[in-house]
């Protein structure tokens, strides 16, 4: 008997084991699945800007790492209603902290620090799935060399994806 009791409690040890393993292994799957969900967030779209037909565009990489560019119709005499790409030259999103600075584009440059918010649209096929808000320092150089600065919150919405995009998206919309 004293044979059998043996066997049975080695048997009892090893069940007790093999789910305290499978427990633990449950346990981290589920705290790496909750701690990677934020970096899951794909806030990279084109972003409305200051006026109609202007926009933002932010691509996320790895790490943090943002490229992107402002795209805006000029306001000088020389370059009015022409379209001007300022392409971020520095840019860092750390969790929802977004901040980027533009290369100079006719004597005009921008700056921003803000976050990135889910917004109240239900779907990426919406206006606003996601919000960029901040401060936006706008910054002039003119002719005599002035730096003039011009400050302003600001609220900016992801444009809606298209129906093709949709369709690419809708796993990503269900983990959020």
């Amino acid at each position: 008997m004293r044979i059998t009791g043996s066997k049975t409690k080695k048997k009892t040890v090893g069940i007790v084991a093999i789910v305290s393993f499978f427990a633990a292994s449950l346990v981290a799957a589920l705290a790496f699945g909750q701690s990677g969900s934020a970096a899951a967030h794909d806030y990279s779209g084109m972003y409305t800007f200051l006026r109609e037909g202007e926009f933002v565009q932010i691509t996320v990489e790895d790490a943090g790492h943002v490229t992107g560019f402002v795209s805006r119709y000029g306001d000088s005499e020389s370059d009015q209603g022409a379209f001007l790409d300022h392409f971020f030259k520095q840019a860092k999103l750390d969790g929802h902290d977004l901040s980027f600075t533009t290369e100079t584009v006719h004597g005009t440059w921008f700056e921003f620090k803000g976050q990135l918010d889910r917004g109240p649209a239900k779907t990426r096929a919406q206006e606003g799935y996601y919000i960029l808000k901040g401060t936006l320092t706008a910054n002039a150089t003119d002719a005599a060399k002035r730096v003039s600065a011009k400050a302003r919150e600001v609220e900016f919405k992801l444009f809606p994806e298209d129906a093709g995009a949709k369709d690419a998206s809708s796993a990503a919309e269900k983990r959020d």
